[in-house]
Formats: structure tokens, C-alpha cells, sequence
């Protein structure tokens, strides 16, 4: 299936005067099978519309909620560019995707949009869509020597771009393993410098405690009594670190969900993952001053002013 379309932002007003900026989409009926889409409320773009350039559209869950509200806006009007259309469907939410949102947009038909809105004769985009993804590689290419023979152009200097669901999925690879890469290093510096701090903590304790640890050792405590609880001391407060950084990461995580309109969500895996860290590294961290403890000779310890 084959589905041309040309897309641009405007400004959207509702009859109760409600207003939204949102991508509108002048499409066929094919829209509906190729972008996997479909309404749950009336009815999407049909020929009849495309032939008289009917003024309809089919409009978005976020674009019906920012313009109605709980109304509902079935036979309801919008004016788009000072043209005004009348609501025939709403589509399905699907929700956003990075910093796409694919629920705030309008649909209207093709030759509405290039003959009444916009005034162009070109087109944004068309996408394809294959029964079978073996296929796509010949498609591709079947469209590639088409467009050229249609914008007299050779393949090998093209003045268009042809994207497939692989390079796309490659791409976001890509830059998510970079993303993770960067993150990782920026994440393992960070608990480097927050060890050392925890280590030179637990070493200035241990300075300020002489006394205390040379008097336990005097009243029979052993070496690994005194490495327990220096080492137990520097995990509960890596610990902490982790409470506390887990919560602020839920709350940067609930207010990038709410304002920025990116989907997150902190499971349970992370959580525990992030506890084990913070112990591991106050063991990591919290033992060489544990182990200076412990070696402490009692009476110089005593002597300690």
C-alpha cells in the first residue's frame, strides 16, 4: 500500500475558542493501513472526500482533548489556517515516542490540504508499507528508480531520500548505544568520586575513633569485630546515597513524563540495581579504612590525643 502525504504545523481553534499547534496531515485512505493507524470514534478520510476536497478531519486524542476537553467532537467544527473543517473521527491514542507525539495531529484529505490549506503541489513524504519485510529491499529499490525517472535524476545523484524501518531502527540504535555509552562513563566517574569521598570519610573517622577503637580493643573486641562495623558504617551510608538518589531519579522521571511528554518509568530492576551499587560500593570503598581500623594497636590507639 501506497500512501503520499504532505504535512506542516498550524494553528488550530475550536468553536468554544480553545486553541493548539499541531501537525496537519493532508493524506489518502491509505494512511490508515500504512501508518497502522485507526479511528476509535467515527469514521477516517474516504475518495469521496479527496475527490470533492472535502473539508473534513480526523483529529488526534491529544488534539481532541487540548481543543473539547471531555465534549465530544464528533460533528463538531475547527478552523485551521482560516479554513474551516468539521471533526469526523477521532483516532486511536497511541502515545508518544521520544519526543513525538503521535496523538497531536489532524488528518485531513490530500487535496484539501495541497488546494485549500497550504497552496503546495509537492508532497512531504510517501510512505510504503510491504506484506512481507523480505520484500522491502525490492520495493526499495523498485521506488528508488521510479522517483528518479519521475524527477529526472540519476540514483546515484538523487535529489530525494529513501528511509526503511531498518535504517531508522539502525539509526536509533545507534545513537541509544552511544547515548548508553556516554551515560555509563559519565555514571562510573561519578561513583569513582563519590568512593573516594566515601573512603576519605571513613579514613577521617577512623582518626577522630582512635581512641574509641583502642578502647574497645582493650575491653577484648577482635580485629574482625572493628572491620565489621567500619565496613557496615560506610555501606549503610552508601546506602543512603542510593535512597536518596533513587528518589530524586523518580521524580526527575515523573516531571520529564509530565512536561516534556516522554514516556518513563523507574522498575523495579533499576531500584535494586541501584542498592546493589551503592553496597558494593561502600564494601569497595569502606574496606581499606575498615582494615586500617582494625590493625590499630590498642595501647597507641589509648595514648591517641
Amino acid at each position: 500500500a501506497v500512501s503520499p502525504e504532505y504535512q506542516q504545523r498550524f494553528q488550530i481553534v475550536s468553536t468554544v475558542g480553545n486553541n493548539t499547534n499541531s501537525l496537519v496531515i493532508g493524506a489518502v485512505p491509505a494512511y490508515e493501513t500504512v501508518r497502522n493507524v485507526s479511528v476509535g470514534v467515527g469514521s477516517f478520510i474516504t475518495e469521496q472526500h479527496l475527490r470533492s476536497m472535502g473539508r473534513v478531519a480526523v483529529v488526534g486524542a491529544t488534539v481532541a482533548s487540548d481543543l473539547f476537553g471531555e465534549e465530544e467532537p464528533l460533528g463538531k467544527t475547527i478552523r485551521v489556517n482560516r479554513v474551516i473543517f468539521k471533526v469526523i473521527g477521532v483516532m486511536e491514542a497511541k502515545g508518544s515516542s521520544g519526543f513525538f507525539n503521535a496523538d497531536d495531529m489532524v488528518i485531513v484529505p490530500l487535496s484539501t490540504m495541497q488546494k485549500i490549506l497550504s497552496g503546495a503541489e509537492h508532497l512531504s513524504l510517501i510512505a510504503v508499507s510491504v506484506l512481507n519485510k523480505d520484500e522491502m529491499p525490492l520495493v526499495q529499490s523498485e521506488a528508488s528508480s521510479l522517483l528518479a525517472a519521475r524527477h529526472r535524476v540519476t540514483i546515484d545523484n538523487p535529489d530525494f531520500s529513501i528511509v526503511s524501518q531498518a535504517d531508522i531502527v539502525g539509526a536509533l540504535t545507534q545513537v541509544t548505544d552511544t547515548f548508553t555509552i556516554f551515560l555509563a562513563s559519565i555514571a562510573g566517574i561519578s561513583l569513582l568520586v563519590g568512593g573516594i569521598g566515601i573512603m576519605n570519610m571513613m579514613l577521617t573517622t577512623v582518626t577522630e575513633r582512635t581512641r574509641e577503637i583502642g578502647l574497645r580493643k582493650a575491653l577484648g573486641a577482635k580485629n574482625r569485630d572493628i572491620s565489621a562495623q567500619f565496613l557496615a558504617e560506610a555501606i549503610v551510608l552508601t546506602v543512603i546515597g542510593g535512597v536518596v538518589g533513587v528518589i530524586l531519579g523518580w521524580l526527575i522521571s515523573k516531571t520529564v513524563s509530565q512536561f516534556a511528554g516522554i514516556a518513563t518509568e523507574v522498575s523495579l530492576g533499576a531500584v535494586l540495581l541501584a542498592f546493589g551499587v551503592s553496597a558494593g560500593i561502600g564494601i569497595v570503598f569502606g574496606y581499606y579504612p575498615a582494615r586500617r581500623a582494625s590493625r590499630l594497636n590498642p595501647i597507641e590507639a589509648l595514648r591517641y590525643e
